[in-house]
């Protein structure tokens, strides 16, 4: 089996849907369908329960081919990767994931690294909302940018890179808009999205359980990215807390984003794995340190 076709099957078994996988490996369904009806006919089996056409599944035969081929395409991969990367004169991929999307903001922090260590190649990639520390577990990523406090005993935190004053998105036409900047207890008023899977401690750290004089945040309907929250606020339904860059990155003609005054400003740091901690990533947390907390 090619290495192409390996991959159009993990993704088909991944996507189970023949246009969706497609359309991430950009080629036609004809191609993905071709592919695998030649892998089934070699291996002697279907794959797929193609019943129906609109979600199809894998078989026990699926099922089994994916388990065994997901770390063999993974070895395969990242064994070219190397290659390539070692043909380049590179020796290591240092993976920083970002919860916030200000990357451009850190750009201090990604040029000084970059010019002190070519050698190594700096990796900037969008971290998963529901699960932040997931891909530092798995080993996806080398070190994640995120807000704190993060109090995790396997987790190594850096000093704080930079603080965002806080905002709150709403409907364009939410009453609050009559304002230019409200207070937290304003905002109390409104149900607010509510991230899900998050400990009580880092969530609180984004959206405070109660306001300064007491009064209780209601967290609202469970949203799982930052696109859910702000199509629930811009429908009325509910209001979101964000760090201040959020004006700057994600605009929309349907949302406003008010500041709030009596929050404090929301601390980002580096985090990453105590126990695999080496030395690109202490070569960044370096940089960091010498370049200190930058102003946003």
């Amino acid at each position: 089996m090619e290495i192409r076709d390996i991959e159009i099957f993990l993704t088909l078994a991944e996507e189970l849907h023949f246009g969706r996988a497609a359309e991430r490996l950009h080629v036609s369904q004809a191609r993905v369908s071709q592919a695998i009806n030649q892998q089934e006919r070699r291996l002697g089996g279907a794959l797929f329960d193609r019943a129906n056409r609109r979600q199809i599944r894998l078989t026990p035969l699926g099922r089994q081919l994916r388990d065994d081929l997901r770390p063999v395409y993974a070895g395969l991969r990242d064994s070219l990767e190397r290659a390539h990367l070692a043909a380049r004169g590179i020796t290591h991929v240092l993976r920083v994931g970002m919860l916030p999307i200000n990357v451009q903001d850190l750009r201090p922090y990604w040029d000084t690294f970059r010019s002190r260590h070519p050698q190594w190649k700096l990796q900037i990639q969008h971290a998963s909302f529901l699960d932040p520390f997931a891909g530092l577990r798995r080993g996806d990523l080398d070190m994640l940018v995120c807000w704190l406090p993060v109090e995790e005993p396997d987790l190594t935190v850096s000093p704080v890179l930079f603080a965002d004053p806080r905002v709150v998105a709403v409907a364009t036409d939410h009453e609050l808009t009559r304002l230019t900047t409200v207070s937290l207890d304003m905002v109390a008023d409104f149900q607010h999205a509510n991230p899900p899977t998050w400990t009580d401690n880092w969530a609180d750290g984004y959206i405070p359980s109660h306001t300064r004089s007491g009064r209780r945040i209601e967290r609202g309907p469970l949203v799982h990215n930052t696109e859910e929250a702000l199509t629930l606020a811009s429908t009325g339904d509910l209001v979101s807390l964000f760090p201040a860059h959020m004006r700057r990155y994600w605009s929309r003609p349907d949302i406003a984003y008010l500041s709030v005054t009596d929050i404090d400003a929301l601390p980002y740091a580096l985090v990453w794995r105590t126990e695999t901690e080496n030395d690109p990533i202490r070569a960044f947390a370096r940089v960091a340190a010498d370049i200190g907390t930058l102003a946003i």
